[in-house]
C-alpha cells in the first residue's frame, strides 16, 4: 500500500486529502467538561518522520490514539491511510497501523513468550492461543527481534526482561504486520541512559530507512529526538503551538510557549537538549 498511495488519485473530504498517510482537520476531541484536543490541523506525508512534544495534559496520548484509530473525535474529520474514521470498519484498518505504547504493554500476559508476543500481531491479539501462525511468521517475528537486538530472549517470559528490552520487542512487535504507519507513544520513557541512548540509536536508524514506515514518536523529552526524524508537531493545553519541519519547528521561542518556562535550546549534530532559561 505504501507504494501505491501516490498513485490514488486524491479524494478530499472536508479539508482532508485523502492520499495522505494522515490527516486531521479541525478535530477536538471532548469529554465532559475537558477538551481534550482542540480543533487540531495535522498533516503526515508519505515517509515523513514526526515528533509530538508536549507537557503533561497536552493532548499527545489522545492525538495518537486517534491517529491509531482507537478513538473517534467529538468534532473533525480524521483521515487514516485513504480512510475515513467513522466510515470504515476500524478492525480492517487498524492491522495497517503498528502501535507501541504503555496500554498495548499492559495488554501482554506476563507470562508470554517474547517470540508470542511479537508473532501474534498478525492477528491483532496480545496473548498467544490456538491460533496456528506459519513458519514464515515465526521466522520473521525472529528477524524483528534480531533487528531490535533483543533475539536471545525469544523464549523468556516478556516480563523478566527490562524495561528497556521490553520497549524494543513491543517495537517489534509494532512492525510484526509491515504497517504502513508507526505509532510510538513515549518508548524512552523509564529507561536509564544507557537505555535511552540505545533506543534513540536504534530509531534513528529506523528513520533513515526509506522502506520504513512513516512515523509518529511522541515525548516529553528533547533528548529522547532521534537524529533523522524530519518535522515536529508541539502541543499545549490541546492545541498547537507550532508544526512542520524539525529546524523550523523546535526554537527557544516555541518550546517556552509549549512548556511554559523560559527555555535555552541547542542541537548537536541532530541531538536536541533543553535547560532553563536562568
Amino acid at each position: 500500500m505504501r507504494a501505491q498511495l501516490a498513485l490514488v488519485t486524491p479524494r478530499v473530504i472536508g479539508s482532508v486529502v485523502m492520499s495522505e498517510v494522515l490527516g486531521l482537520a479541525g478535530v477536538s476531541v471532548v469529554r465532559g467538561t475537558k477538551t481534550l484536543l482542540n480543533n487540531v490541523d495535522w498533516r503526515v506525508a508519505e515517509g515523513e518522520r514526526w515528533v509530538v512534544l508536549g507537557p503533561n495534559g497536552a493532548g499527545k496520548s489522545t492525538l495518537l490514539q486517534i491517529a491509531g484509530a482507537r478513538m473517534h473525535p467529538t468534532r473533525g474529520v480524521a483521515g487514516i491511510l485513504d480512510e475515513v474514521l467513522g466510515a470504515v470498519d476500524v478492525f480492517e484498518l487498524r492491522p495497517r497501523i503498528g502501535v507501541a505504547s504503555a496500554s498495548v504493554a499492559h495488554q501482554i500476559p506476563e507470562h508470554e513468550k517474547v517470540l508470542n508476543v511479537v508473532v501474534t500481531a498478525s492477528y491483532g491479539v496480545t496473548g498467544r492461543w490456538r491460533e496456528d501462525y506459519e513458519r514464515d511468521d515465526e521466522r520473521r517475528a525472529f528477524r524483528l527481534l534480531e533487528e531490535w537486538g533483543v533475539s536471545t530472549f525469544f523464549n523468556r517470559p516478556f516480563a523478566s526482561l527490562s524495561d528497556g528490552e521490553r520497549k524494543r520487542v513491543q517495537i517489534a512487535r509494532a512492525l510484526m504486520t509491515d504497517p504502513e504507519l508507526l505509532l510510538l507513544d513515549e518508548p524512552g520513557a523509564g529507561l536509564d541512559l544507557a537505555g535511552r541512548e540505545g533506543l534513540v540509536k536504534r530509531l534513528s536508524e529506523l528513520a533513515a530507512d526509506p522502506m520504513a514506515p512513516s512515523t509518529v514518536l511522541v515525548t516529553h523529552h528533547l533528548e529522547e529526538i532521534p537524529p533523522g526524524f524530519t518535522h515536529a508537531l508541539l502541543l499545549r493545553d490541546g492545541a498547537v503551538v507550532a508544526q512542520g519541519p524539525m529546524t523550523e519547528v523546535l526554537t527557544e521561542e516555541n518550546l517556552s510557549t509549549t512548556f511554559g518556562l523560559p527555555l535555552n535550546v541547542s542541537n548537536n549534530a541532530g541531538r536536541y537538549t533543553a535547560t532553563a532559561r536562568h
